[in-house]
């Protein structure tokens, strides 16, 4: 059975980027992090056509990239819910917080590799 108060069609497509853009405007004034890994984002996209020898090799230079982004708006999210819990120290926040650092240290190493193994390939190898 579907609520009567939620959007459909283009309406809930205009409601969803419109909070899409607001979380983007928050992220953006409130996470250095954010900011920095989307001002390492830009260039690496660009450079991903010029290191990249195929389409396959592109986006997964732009793919990797892209993925530090998504774990960093997770990470975000994780410690914004946590905070408004409690901000009391909580050994399971931390825990949430703490699992939340580890994904986007993860989407580091995978972009770092990655980028690591195609720049070997292409110009080392």
């Amino acid at each position: 059975m579907q609520n009567n108060w939620k959007k459909q069609g283009t309406s809930r497509l205009i409601s969803a980027c419109h909070n899409s853009a607001k979380g983007l405007r928050s992220i953006w004034s409130s996470e250095a992090a954010f900011r920095q890994e989307v001002m390492l984002t830009l260039p690496m996209l660009i450079g991903a056509f010029y290191i990249g020898r195929s389409v396959v090799e592109i986006a997964l230079l732009i793919s990797v990239c892209v993925l530090v982004l998504l774990a960093e708006v997770i990470n975000t999210a994780i410690e914004v819910v946590v905070d408004r819990i409690s901000l009391e120290h909580n050994e399971l926040s931390g825990f949430a917080k703490d699992l939340g650092s580890l994904a986007v240290l993860i989407s580091l190493g995978l972009a770092g590799l990655v980028w690591g193994m195609v720049i070997f390939d292409r110009f080392i190898k």
